[in-house]
């Protein structure tokens, strides 16, 4: 979906506010020549593998939008950030957009419980359905 912004960038203290039916919310606030403002919200949740048994997880992400874009024609000094991947000349590509903001803020390590037990490196058993008895002492080579 791309999201036009000549009139947000071009107007100052234009602000233009997306809302559909989808849990994603924008507001474009016009904030200086060739600039604008992008805030809003959005509820997603992901399918994803736990990282110790890989049974599948329900994974819930709530996203918070705070960005500055510019214009194809704005003058970005070298300390702000320039990065606009997401920027199609005077349009935004929601879709690229949400998806770097959900790159940022994906967790570090998905588990489908805290004590999760993973999968028996031996056998490939799942720990936490069923113990397989497989012996995994691994000595330590400096003592051999």
């Amino acid at each position: 979906m791309l999201v036009s912004l000549s009139d947000v960038l071009t107007s100052e203290g234009k602000v233009e506010t997306v809302t559909e039916k989808t849990p994603i919310h924008l507001t474009f606030t016009n904030i200086g020549v060739n600039k604008a403002k992008v805030t809003g919200t959005a509820e997603l949740t992901f399918d994803t593998k736990c990282d110790r048994c890989l049974t599948e997880v329900p994974t819930a992400m709530k996203l918070k939008f705070d960005r500055i874009v510019y214009s194809p024609e704005a003058e970005v000094s070298e300390e702000e950030d320039t990065e606009q991947s997401f920027m199609d000349g005077w349009q935004l590509d929601v879709e690229a957009f949400v998806y770097d903001e959900i790159l940022v803020n994906w967790p570090a390590k998905i588990l489908c419980k805290e004590d999760c037990k993973g999968i028996c490196p031996v056998c490939g058993q799942n720990r936490n359905l069923k113990e397989c008895g497989c012996d995994t002492f691994v000595p330590d080579p400096r003592m051999a």
